[in-house]
């Protein structure tokens, strides 16, 4: 059997916070969202689990928002504005890393990111997650 952890270190833009990140599943779960903040923050985002993210240094420097139900804790650096994290609203045993924070990942990584629909989220319908559509990243040559 093949694991597929994956243990990754990353840190924001100015490097106030280092954080380490296990990835059970790898980076098969990353993903984008139409909710309205998430539309302006722009990040492709991988799930953690609950437990999965050490901040090594820098706590301190994290601060955080809320909005809506204020389920979901978003986190970004206090210095820079680099959104880092979240606990996920849907599922609050996940963690959502923005892959950009990780050493060497870039989200022009991927060719296609799933796009999941936040407008219409599923703690808000009682229904299914629904796959708004897929952003894809064709590079120029």
């Amino acid at each position: 059997m093949v694991d597929d952890t994956s243990i990754r270190a990353g840190q924001c833009h100015c490097g106030a916070v280092h954080l380490e990140v296990t990835l059970s599943d790898g980076f098969n779960t990353i993903r984008r969202c139409t909710c309205s903040y998430c539309c302006m923050r722009g990040a492709v985002v991988v799930m953690a689990e609950m437990g999965a993210v050490r901040i090594v240094q820098g706590e301190d420097a994290l601060t955080s928002y809320r909005f809506h139900t204020g389920s979901a804790l978003h986190f970004f650096c206090s210095h820079c504005g680099i959104y880092t994290h979240h606990q996920r609203r849907s599922d609050q045993s996940l963690y959502a890393v923005n892959v950009a924070c990780l050493d060497g990942v870039s989200p022009f990584d991927f060719p296609e990111v799933p796009v999941m629909d936040g407008v219409n989220h599923t703690n808000d319908t009682g229904r299914p997650t629904r796959r708004a559509g897929t952003l894809r990243f064709i590079p120029a040559d």
